[in-house]
């Protein structure tokens, strides 16, 4: 994982994740990452909406993380509260993240920024 820093294959600067550190395979051309905690009653409602927008557009995966289990990636990505949301590209670069429980509408329009 890069966070911060630019090198020639983050043209958009934000940081790169990849299979390991996710602990899953990124989707074709985008994926959802959502850090999650256990008791976070906003997270389930998360999951639920970006499963729904990861099942209807092709190539998108979801992907959720224990914050708490993924301490190490929460500091270096500088998650603050849960649910955080990231969009990467097909690259595994961040193109937007948000706190809190997003729309749906919102969440397919930031997939248009990464695919």
């Amino acid at each position: 994982m890069r966070v911060g820093g630019r090198n020639d294959g983050e043209r958009r600067g934000g940081p790169r994740l990849d299979a390991a550190d996710l602990g899953a395979e990124l989707g074709a051309r985008a994926t959802l990452v959502q850090f999650s905690s256990a008791f976070c009653a906003p997270c389930r409602a998360t999951r639920r909406v970006l499963g729904e927008v990861a099942g209807m557009v092709p190539g998108v995966a979801h992907v959720e993380l224990d914050a708490e289990a993924r301490l190490e990636l929460v500091r270096a990505l500088g998650v603050l509260k849960t649910p955080t949301v990231l969009v990467l590209d097909a690259d595994g670069r961040v193109v937007r993240r948000a706190a809190g429980l997003p729309r749906k509408a919102d969440v397919i329009a930031a997939l248009g920024e990464a695919v």
